[in-house]
């Protein structure tokens, strides 16, 4: 018998075993990746982000062992009302049980509860995540790249080339507030980024909004990098890097945007370029930097190209379309 238990308040028990699922559960499907550990689970469980909420379950067996964990993340800001984003585990040796059935027909019920369209999960590009999600209705929407960089050999020469007109600023956290409206207006550019079939609704960035992201990550220990151009009395373009609390090795890459009036001039290449020499400078122990293009974003890949990205693995993206019986 599988029991679900939603959580309201997540305990330190409630995230060790949340943490183990997980863990568990990578370990097989993504071998080579490395484990997040038990600080980062809990802050992400525990600190949510200011424009979604999470729902989430433990399932236990007959024992009260904790054997699977499914989160759902509400979007909560206009243009993504209708859209909620499913987080699935279980642990290998309960797979094929029923469990994870039982969990994505609880995460279901709650999204229609909740008066969304569409269920979006993302799944190993090799694995049986894709082959569960299509079992059981979910379409395939879009399939991403993930790239890695080793810091050490990336090709810097774009940081010493010109760019008339423009000048580079950065900083660590939450952005100046001088520069607050420029960087959501630049922000707002992310809107036009490949996303294949997904329903994925729109965003609007305001300075309240950017200041608000920060603060979320920085209540979660996760130290946030950004480095911006101006040109023409506007932000241009940007790029972020996240170094998640307690990591010594890898830096995940979030946004890059050059806003659609400031594109073909290098842009792209010269921010990341320059974000990769900031990193040697301030974070030496960070070895490679991890980021996602969707793989009809040819311009984004062949930019990560040039600067020394190598192909790592690929996620797909699955759609369940809830107004549908």
């Amino acid at each position: 018998m599988i029991n679900t238990i939603p959580l309201t308040q997540v305990s330190t028990e409630d995230a060790t075993a949340w943490h183990a699922v997980v863990s568990a559960s990578l370990a097989a499907d993504l071998p080579e990746e490395p484990r997040p550990t038990f600080e980062q689970i809990h802050a992400r469980l525990s600190v949510t982000g200011r424009d979604n909420r999470r729902l989430l379950w433990l399932a236990t067996d007959a024992d009260g062992a904790v054997v699977g964990v499914a989160g759902l993340r509400l979007f909560t800001s206009t243009g993504q009302l209708h859209l909620a984003e499913l987080e699935l585990h279980v642990t290998p040796d309960r797979r094929r049980s029923g469990v994870g059935s039982h969990l994505l027909a609880t995460a279901v019920r709650a999204a229609r509860d909740e008066e969304r369209r569409s269920l979006v999960a993302a799944a190993p590009g090799e694995g049986p995540t894709g082959a569960f999600c299509a079992a059981r209705g979910f379409r395939r929407v879009l399939a991403f790249d993930h790239l890695l960089l080793d810091v050490a050999d990336a090709d810097l020469a774009e940081t010493e080339a010109e760019h008339p007109g423009y000048e580079l600023v950065s900083w660590t956290g939450t952005v100046p507030g001088e520069l607050a409206e420029a960087f959501a207006s630049a922000k707002n550019a992310m809107n036009d980024m490949p996303m294949g079939d997904m329903d994925y609704g729109s965003q609007t960035w305001t300075a309240d909004r950017v200041r608000a992201m920060a603060e979320v990550l920085a209540d979660r220990g996760d130290l946030l990098l950004t480095t911006a151009a101006l040109g023409k009395g506007e932000m241009a373009g940007y790029t972020e890097i996240v170094i998640r609390s307690g990591e010594t090795h890898r830096a995940l890459q979030y946004d890059t945007a050059v806003a659609p009036a400031h594109r073909g001039h290098g842009l792209g290449l010269w921010l990341k370029a320059e974000m990769v020499r900031r990193l040697r400078a301030e974070h030496p122990g960070i070895e490679e930097i991890e980021t996602d293009n969707a793989q009809d974003n040819t311009h984004m890949i062949a930019v990560n190209r040039r600067l020394g990205f190598r192909f790592h693995r690929s996620t797909h993206e699955y759609q369940l379309d809830l107004l549908a019986e």
